[in-house]
């Protein structure tokens, strides 16, 4: 026997697989190749629900929008409920915003919905500027609106985020839910820790948001969980001009 001969299992413990630049050896050798599970229609299926998949479908997301919004041109986000109903006073309001936004050469940018979303994007169309939905795929979604011109639908909350904060100057935020808290945080705490330059937020409507107002500055700031400059990152109204100059303003 040849004194070169491979002692017992080193055949196994040289075993690697090299999938890009990712090395597998010994157990973790998977079967196959990606050429073959790329062709083979009769191979399984799982790995379209793994996470190196998402990641190509999250890139995916931030190519689309990147690409629909680029040229857009100067733009203000809307928030406001979905629940809210055509000919209520707040869908009126949003509705008499949008218009205002288009008028004074501002593409509106929603996140798509029903309720306040819907009256932005309508009130913009009306007055022939930009209507914009982002919406966000939900078990409960109706879909985009009827008068959203440029429309994308998200899987990600975070990308569609990512959209509404890169490609708007500022937020009106109307009465809303869970959601329109949500976007009006995220956009207090990139102003407030710099992420962002300039950026407006109003909140429109005293009568809703003077609780939150109110527990902000005598609870949060009182116990100095937030400074007492932080309250001057947002301004609160109730006249649509005065909230639209806000926002808009150089």
């Amino acid at each position: 026997m040849s004194g070169d001969s491979d002692p017992p299992g080193a055949g196994e413990q040289r075993r690697e697989q090299r999938l890009g630049p990712v090395v597998r050896r010994r157990e973790q050798v998977t079967p196959g190749t990606a050429d073959q599970r790329l062709l083979d229609t009769r191979g399984p299926s799982d790995w379209v629900h793994g996470d190196p998949w998402r990641v190509l479908r999250i890139q995916s997301e931030f190519v689309e929008g990147f690409g629909a919004l680029a040229e857009l041109g100067p733009a203000v986000c809307v928030f406001g409920s979905a629940r809210t109903r055509p000919g209520a006073p707040e869908y009126e309001l949003s509705r008499r915003i949008g218009r205002g936004l288009a008028e004074a050469g501002f593409a509106v940018i929603t996140g798509g919905g029903p309720g306040a979303m819907e009256a932005a994007n309508r009130g913009a169309s009306e007055s022939g500027g930009v209507s914009v939905g982002l919406g966000i795929e939900l078990p409960f979604e109706q879909g985009l609106n009827e008068y959203v011109d440029i429309g994308i639908n998200f899987r990600y909350f975070f990308v569609r985020k990512t959209m509404f904060v890169k490609y708007a100057q500022g937020f009106l935020v109307l009465p809303g839910g869970f959601g329109t808290l949500d976007e009006l945080f995220e956009a207090l705490t990139l102003v407030q820790t710099k992420k962002v330059t300039r950026f407006p937020i109003v909140l429109v409507g005293s009568a809703y948001w003077g609780g939150l107002v109110d527990w902000l500055r005598d609870t949060v700031v009182a116990e100095g969980k937030a400074a007492p400059v932080d309250s001057d990152l947002f301004h609160v109204t109730d006249d649509p001009e005065e909230a639209i100059a806000l926002v808009t303003k150089p």
